[in-house]
């Protein structure tokens, strides 16, 4: 479980971002993290695991303080927390199976990470997670001659090579189509209900945030302004965390988007069954 209390950054401009954030987040549990641009959202994703420093407050995972730690025990500690970026953070000249071990360099010696020379048993669950994510015909390829969503699911597989205890996920859809962007969503949250892992998603796009989440965040300014199941994301909120909006045409719009999606995959399966 991850628990963050009363959690604060003020950068040396003065700039608060963060203002008395507290929440948990049980096992298995999705959140999905929504606000305007600037509301905090990843600052809040980088503080819990210090790749940002808070200016006070506390991070707890699994009742551990990851606050008080001294950088070698913080080394430790994310090992156990999974990060997926926005733009990936691949390593474009290795293969997609290197760079699904890499999420295995906090625990082997040095000379196995740079030698390359991983632990059997590490390399057939990196087999397994591709397969998992459905790239393993793809174990052998370079990074960088795959497609965006081709490449948000590598990134999936290195932090499920971690072991994670805790999975922080920053706009993993921003520079997908909505296609993949529902497909990567959709993998994202059966992977963590197959295995009770917690996981918080910053995302911009609140109708895949009401779709696939369990519980959604609303940040404003840095402070909590919501939080509560999707269902309960209603207009007059949604209007609170982003300002006015015609938040009914964009929930028409996806829905279009979907029921189309959903036809075009009827109609493939038909031509299938003709064969």
């Amino acid at each position: 479980m991850l628990t963050v209390e009363a959690l604060n950054k003020i950068y040396k401009t003065g700039d608060k971002a963060l203002s008395d954030v507290t929440f948990t987040v049980p096992k298995g549990q999705v959140v999905g993290l929504i606000g305007p641009s600037g509301a905090g959202k990843s600052t809040l994703i980088r503080c819990i695991n210090r790749l940002v420093e808070p200016t006070s407050g506390v991070v707890k995972l699994n009742d551990q303080n990851i606050t008080g730690l001294s950088n070698t025990a913080l080394r430790r500690v994310r090992r156990r927390i999974g990060m997926i970026f926005q733009e990936y953070a691949l390593v474009e000249r290795l293969t997609v199976m290197e760079n699904v071990l890499s999420g295995r360099l906090g625990y082997v010696p040095f000379w196995r990470s740079f030698t390359r020379r991983f632990p059997g048993e590490d390399i057939a669950k990196a087999f397994r997670l591709l397969d998992r994510v459905g790239l393993s015909a793809h174990a052998d390829k370079r990074a960088d001659a795959l497609s965006g969503g081709q490449r948000q699911r590598v990134g999936i597989a290195r932090a499920l090579e971690q072991d994670p205890e805790l999975l922080l996920i920053d706009e993993p859809t921003a520079s997908l189509d909505p296609k993949t962007s529902r497909q990567i969503m959709r993998l994202l949250v059966e992977i963590c209900n197959e295995s009770g892992l917690p996981a918080i998603i910053n995302i911009h796009d609140v109708v895949l945030a009401q779709q696939f989440t369990d519980r959604i965040i609303g940040l404003q300014a840095g402070k909590i302004v919501f939080d509560g199941k999707p269902s309960e994301l209603t207009e007059q909120v949604l209007t609170q965390i982003y300002g006015e909006e015609d938040w009914t045409a964009m929930r028409k719009g996806a829905a279009e988007d979907v029921a189309e999606e959903n036809a075009a995959a009827a109609e493939a399966k038909r031509l299938v069954a003709a064969l």
